[in-house]
């Protein structure tokens, strides 16, 4: 019995690395993201062409022999050097294939031909992609010709003067008013067209007041999803601060009948009249999650047919302001409050005539026709395009310089 041991050496080193790229289909139960047009692009044999060097044998010449022996002059003494330098009056002719290398390529208004020695010229095939197919050649050169005279007809003069532009607005109107209904499809549903038509105007009598699209993460309240809760259109979001962070709180009544009651006085009062006050209880905080300053594209619609005769028929619309997420904030007990409440009181008052004269500049945006010239005549905007409103600097991108209070910090 023989108690020496062997001891195993690693007989085969690896020298060479071979890294293998991913299947181009994922094993079963293994979900490996591989794209398999990575194969097709350029960029995938980079790294095999950098690690693979290119066996080049060079000359003393740099593979551009140049052979002296042909010119005379730089053996002889008394040579001619014309071969060399040839006389700028009497320069040798040119190879017909080397002339239109020496034209300006920006004075060639069709593409660039090649010269043939039977006088006849072939234009150069058009700009191929990479692994196209042949099949789309020819359809490449009737796109590119009808584009170009696309691009011609664009190219033709407009005629700018104030007599032009009259006749261009006057037409304008003249398609609105002899439109027919009956010719305007839906673009997505085949057979559906339009039976009616409505003046789209601003909405004169909500145009004063401010807008903001709140949406919740869940609904608020306490009440499931599939029970119907009347006050949740008549709610209350307070601005609220602790320690530095900005949030609202909500309100909402105890009761459904309250809320009722609140909204059917709210339509029912005048400007000058008062009503008793309604509770609003303190529901729970809420932290925004995400603030969108401007809203172009979406707007409160109120389709009006004219029956109460205050208006006539007209699609009446009032732009929104902001949108906002919110989600419920979390309670701490640490937080310490400003101005905590948990009832608020809310009853109707008459305006003051400070806010009288707010809400009627604001009115005259859409009731004064000549509001654009009374506001240059008074001055309010400047050559920067500030307008100075409360104390609070805001310039045309929208910012504020000032105390804006804690709305201003949350929005």
């Amino acid at each position: 019995m023989s108690l020496r041991k062997s001891k195993l050496d690693l007989l085969v080193r690896v020298r060479y690395s071979n890294p293998l790229p991913a299947p181009p289909c994922p094993p079963k139960l293994v979900d490996i993201p591989t794209n398999p047009l990575r194969y097709a692009q350029p960029t995938f044999i980079n790294v095999v062409t950098n690690d693979t060097p290119l066996p080049m044998i060079v000359d003393a010449e740099c593979g551009m022999p140049l052979d002296l022996g042909r010119w005379e002059y730089l053996w002889e003494e008394n040579g001619n050097d014309d071969t060399l330098n040839p006389d700028p009056d009497n320069l040798p002719s040119l190879d017909p294939k080397d002339r239109l290398l020496l034209g300006d390529p920006s004075t060639y208004a069709t593409p660039y031909t090649i010269p043939t020695t039977s006088g006849t010229s072939t234009p150069l095939p058009p700009h191929v992609p990479w692994l196209r197919k042949t099949e789309y050649l020819s359809r490449e050169g009737v796109q590119r010709t009808s584009s170009s005279h696309e691009s011609k007809q664009l190219l033709q003069p407009i005629n700018v003067s104030h007599e032009a532009q009259l006749q261009t607005i006057e037409a304008g109107f003249a398609a609105s008013t002899s439109l027919d209904l009956s010719t305007l499809s839906h673009p997505n549903k085949t057979g559906v067209t339009a039976i009616q038509s409505y003046d789209v105007l601003p909405d004169a009598d909500i145009w004063a007041n401010a807008y903001d699209l709140f949406r919740f993460n869940e609904r608020p309240g306490e009440r499931p999803i599939d029970t119907e809760d009347p006050r949740l259109d008549c709610a209350i979001l307070r601005p609220m601060e602790s320690d530095g962070d900005h949030f609202l709180a909500y309100y909402l009544t105890k009761e459904d009948a309250d809320a009722l009651e609140f909204k059917e006085e709210r339509f029912a009062l005048k400007s000058s009249e008062e009503n008793r006050t309604t509770a609003f209880h303190f529901v729970r905080d809420y932290e925004t999650v995400k603030i969108e300053q401007e809203v172009p594209n979406e707007f409160l619609l109120v389709l009006d047919n004219g029956d109460a005769g205050e208006r006539g028929p007209g699609a009446y619309y009032k732009n929104i302001e902001r949108k906002m997420t919110l989600k419920k904030k979390r309670m701490n007990q640490n937080d310490t409050y400003a101005d905590k409440w948990q009832v608020v009181h809310i009853s109707h008052v008459a305006m003051s005539s400070d806010e009288l004269e707010e809400r009627n500049e604001a009115l005259a945006e859409v009731v004064d026709p000549l509001y654009l010239f009374s506001r240059d005549a008074e001055g309010e905007v400047d050559a920067d395009g500030e307008v100075d409103i409360g104390g609070i600097e805001i310039g045309t991108e929208g910012d504020a310089e000032g105390d804006g209070g804690i709305m201003a910090e949350i929005f």
